[in-house]
């Protein structure tokens, strides 16, 4: 049966220089948004003169974004981003510093069950958001843990790295070997199983299913507490 999970963290990734360097300059917003701006530029061979004609953004704003002097607007940012066809997200990347991201396997945040024998480790960064999830799971011999449905529209994929896996899908099991591999929709129960007598060790990807806008809707209790609209306030139609 599955357990409840708890966060760990291997190594010292809690040590007092890890904090150190989260305060530094690669967490300041105007740095982000410069470097972002700077690297998707010169991917695209621009100029600063270039970007300034295809945005309709002065070139004087462009170099002071670009040297983290000035944080743009949400407009600036979108006349940017359609120029360099990206979305606004792009210029908030951490790993645009230096085009990608070390995960350090012993600074890996870890989820481990209650009795210790089952343990997911994010190998991607968590603290953006993904449209797909990336994890290496560890499951002990003969243990089984019952999977989180997610939403309609989810799919998972596993394979399996070492040992042996049985995957079971409503009222249907697969057992799967080293090597093999599994695709399905996660909005259905399932559970994973080690049927061997070692641990089995097991990459996941899920891949999250899109949420429509209209989906992203205040909870009534979060409107209820607005304040009172007045007479002449914009309503929105029933």
């Amino acid at each position: 049966m599955s357990t409840p999970l708890a966060l760990v963290r291997d190594g010292h990734a809690g040590d007092a220089s890890g904090a150190a360097r989260a305060e530094g300059p690669f967490d300041s917003l105007e740095y982000l948004v410069g470097v972002n701006l700077a690297r998707l530029r010169a991917e695209r061979q621009l100029s600063l003169d270039a970007l300034a004609r295809a945005s309709g953004v002065s070139r004087a704003m462009l170099a002071q974004v670009e040297s983290a002097r000035s944080v743009p607007s949400i407009k600036v940012l979108c006349k940017v981003a359609a120029a360099l066809k990206v979305s606004v997200s792009a210029f908030l990347r951490r790993h645009a510093v230096s085009g990608f991201e070390h995960l350090p396997a012993e600074r890996t945040p870890r989820l481990v069950s209650a009795d210790g024998r089952f343990s997911a480790r994010a190998l991607y960064p968590e603290h953006e958001p993904a449209a797909a999830e990336f994890h290496e799971l560890r499951i002990a011999p003969l243990h089984t843990e019952t999977g989180t449905r997610r939403a309609p529209g989810t799919t998972m994929n596993l394979v399996v790295s070492e040992g042996t896996l049985e995957v079971s899908i409503h009222d249907r099991r697969q057992l799967l070997a080293t090597g093999d591999a599994i695709v399905f929709d996660a909005d259905q129960p399932y559970a994973l199983r080690n049927p061997g007598d070692t641990e089995a060790r097991v990459f996941r990807v899920t891949l999250n299913a899109e949420t429509p806008p209209r989906w992203d809707v205040p909870e009534l209790a979060s409107l209820a507490a607005l304040p009172a609209l007045g007479a002449d306030a914009p309503r929105h139609p029933a």
